[in-house]
C-alpha cells in the first residue's frame, strides 16, 4: 500500500490563511472604494444613480463572473499560488489606472480590468485552503478567509473618505499634480500597494491537491491547454466550437441566445439602461453556453454540480440575500451623505470601522456556528442563511428610518455582522458536494451566481429605483431610502430556496462518492 503524503503543518497552514486573507482585503479595498467616491464621481463625470450602480455592479460583475469560470478551471489544474499572484498584480494595475480616467467609459473599462483580475483569487483560494485544512474545519476556515470582504470593504470606505478630504485640503484651488481629482488619487493610492502584495503571494507553497481527504489528485499534464479550452468556451463566437459536433446542443444554444436578446431588448425599453442589459445579457449567454460545453467536455463535473438539487438551491438562495447585501453595502454611504449632509471622511470613518468590525465578527462567528451545526445534523450550515434574513431585515429597516446619524452608524455595524454570518457556507457546501478536482470550478459557479444576482443586479436596481422615485418628486435621500427598502423583497425567495437546499443536502452529500464512481471518477 502506498504511503499517503503528510498534511502541511498547522502553523504553515495558518500562515497561508493569513496571507490569503490579506489578498482578499486588497480585493475588496479596490472593489468597494467606489462607494465612498460615488458622489464625487457623479458630480465630476455627470452620471446618474443607475449608472453608478452599473459601474460598481454590472460592468465589474459580469466580467468578474465570466472570467471566473475559466480561471477557476485553471486553478483546478495549475499552480494556485501563482494564479492568485498574477491576478492580484493585474487587478492592482487596473485599479491604479482608474486614477487616470477622465470619462465614464474609461472608468468602466478599468473596472472591467479589475473584475477580470479579481476573478482569479477566490476559487483558487477556496481550493488551496481545502487542502491545507481538514473538511471538518472547512466552513470556519473559508469564513475567516471571507472576512477579508468586510475588512477590505471597511478599509476601502475609510481610505476613500480620508483621501478625498485630505486632497481637497491640500489642493483647495484644484492645482493638483497632473490635475488629478481626489477620487482619482484615491484609486492610485489603493492600487499600487497590491503589486508588492503580489510578490509576497508568489512565495507561498502550493499544497498537494486532495491531501486533506486522502484523495490525492495527480498533476494535470497540460494545464495551459485547459485554460485555452475554457477561455474559448466563454468568448463568443468561439464558444460555439465546443458545441459544433452536437446539432441538438447548437439548436438549444441558438434558442437560448434569441430568448436572451429579446429579454435584453425588452428590459432596455422598460428602463432605458442600454449598457446595463446588453452587458447582463452577454454574461447570461456566456454562462448558458459554458454550462452546455462543460457537459460535453467534463460530464462528470457537470453532473456532480447540476444534477445535485442541493447544489442548485444553495447557488440560488445565498445570492438572493447578496442582492440586498451588495446593494445596501454600496448605497448606505451615499444615503447618509445625502440625508445628513455629512462629509465623506466622517461617513468613511464610521461606516468603514463598523463594516470591518461587524463583518469580521459576523463571518468568523458564523463560520464556527456553521461547522458546529454541521456536526449536529447534515444540513446544519444552511441554518446560517435564515440567520442572515431574520437578523439583517429588521436592522436595515431601522437604519433606513432613523433620523439619528449615530444610530445609523451603530445599526450599520450590526447589519454587517448579520449579513456576513453565512459567508463561509456556500463555498464549503459546494466543496462537500463535488470531488476535489472540481472544487475550484464549483466555488467559481457560486461566485458567478452571487456576482450576477447580488453584485450585477442589487446596486443597479437600487439605483434605478432611486432615479425613478426621485423623478416622481421625492428628495434624493428619500428616493434612495425607498429604493433600498423595496429591494428587500428578494429575501422572500431566498428563504424558500434555503428550505429546499436543506431538504436535499443530506442525501446529495451522503451519495457523493457513489455518484462520482457512477460517473467514471477514480475514488481511492
Amino acid at each position: 500500500m502506498t504511503d499517503q503524503p503528510a498534511m502541511p503543518s498547522r502553523r504553515y497552514a495558518n500562515y497561508v490563511l493569513f496571507v490569503l486573507v490579506l489578498v482578499y482585503i486588497f480585493n475588496f479595498i479596490d472593489r468597494n472604494i467606489l462607494s465612498i467616491l460615488a458622489e464625487d464621481i457623479k458630480a465630476d463625470l455627470g452620471v446618474t444613480d443607475a449608472e453608478m450602480g452599473f459601474l460598481y455592479g454590472t460592468v465589474f460583475a459580469v466580467f468578474y463572473a465570466v472570467f471566473g469560470i475559466p480561471l477557476a478551471r485553471f486553478a483546478d489544474v495549475w499552480n494556485r499560488r501563482s494564479l492568485i499572484s498574477v491576478g492580484l498584480g493585474f487587478w492592482s494595475l487596473a485599479t491604479a489606472a482608474s486614477g487616470l480616467a477622465r470619462s465614464f467609459g474609461v472608468l468602466a473599462a478599468c473596472r472591467i480590468g479589475v473584475g477580470i483580475g479579481e476573478a482569479s483569487a477566490s476559487p483558487a483560494a477556496y481550493s488551496m485552503l481545502s487542502d491545507y485544512y481538514p473538511p471538518r474545519q472547512r466552513a470556519t476556515v473559508i469564513a475567516i478567509y471571507a472576512a477579508g470582504v468586510y475588512i477590505g470593504a471597511g478599509i476601502g470606505i475609510f481610505l476613500g473618505g480620508f483621501i478625498l478630504e485630505w486632497w481637497a485640503a491640500a489642493y483647495p484651488d484644484g492645482n493638483s499634480p497632473l490635475g488629478l481629482k481626489g477620487w482619482q488619487a484615491a484609486f492610485m493610492a489603493v492600487g499600487i500597494p497590491g503589486l508588492i502584495m503580489a510578490v509576497w503571494v508568489r512565495t507561498l507553497r502550493e499544497p498537494i491537491r486532495g491531501i486533506s481527504e486522502g484523495l490525492v489528485t495527480k498533476p494535470h499534464p497540460a494545464p495551459f491547454r485547459v485554460l485555452t479550452s475554457e477561455l474559448v468556451a466563454v468568448i463568443p463566437p468561439l464558444n460555439l466550437m465546443a458545441l459544433k459536433n452536437d446539432s441538438k446542443v447548437l439548436r438549444k444554444n441558438a434558442i437560448g441566445l434569441v430568448i436572451i436578446i429579446i429579454g435584453s431588448f425588452v428590459l432596455v425599453q422598460l428602463t432605458g439602461s442600454t449598457a446595463q442589459w446588453i452587458t447582463t445579457g452577454f454574461g447570461v449567454y456566456v454562462t448558458f453556453s459554458w454550462i452546455q460545453s462543460l457537459k460535453i467536455r467534463d460530464p462528470a463535473a457537470h453532473a456532480m454540480m447540476f444534477k445535485s438539487k442541493a447544489f442548485i438551491y444553495t447557488m440560488l438562495a445565498f445570492p438572493m440575500t447578496a442582492f440586498v447585501g451588495y446593494g445596501a453595502g454600496f448605497w448606505i454611504a451615499p444615503l447618509l451623505m445625502r440625508a445628513h449632509e455629512v462629509s465623506a471622511a466622517e461617513v468613511g470613518l464610521y461606516l468603514g470601522m463598523g463594516a470591518a468590525a461587524g463583518g469580521f465578527i459576523g463571518i468568523t462567528s458564523g463560520g464556527f456556528l456553521a461547522d458546529y451545526l454541521k456536526q449536529k445534523f447534515p444540513s446544519g450550515r444552511i441554518v446560517l442563511g435564515y440567520v442572515v434574513v431574520v437578523g439583517s431585515a429588521p436592522i436595515l429597516l431601522a437604519l433606513l428610518m432613523t433620523d439619528s446619524l449615530v444610530t445609523a452608524y451603530w445599526l450599520n455595524f450590526f447589519l454587517t455582522a448579520f449579513s456576513a454570518a453565512a459567508g463561509g457556507v456556500p463555498p464549503s457546501t459546494a466543496a462537500d458536494i463535488v470531488m476535489p478536482r472540481m472544487r475550484a470550478i464549483a466555488g467559481a459557479f457560486y461566485i458567478l451566481m452571487n456576482t450576477f444576482i447580488g453584485l450585477a443586479l442589487g446596486p443597479y436596481f437600487m439605483g434605478q429605483f432611486s432615479d425613478m422615485f426621485f423623478a416622481s418628486g421625492m428628495t434624493d435621500a428619500d428616493a434612495l431610502r425607498w429604493a433600498i427598502g423595496v429591494s428587500m423583497l428578494t429575501f422572500i425567495p431566498a428563504v424558500i430556496f434555503f428550505y429546499l437546499a436543506q431538504k436535499h443536502l443530506p442525501g446529495d452529500e451522503a451519495t457523493r462518492l457513489d455518484r462520482a464512481k457512477a460517473l467514471g471518477e477514480t475514488v481511492d
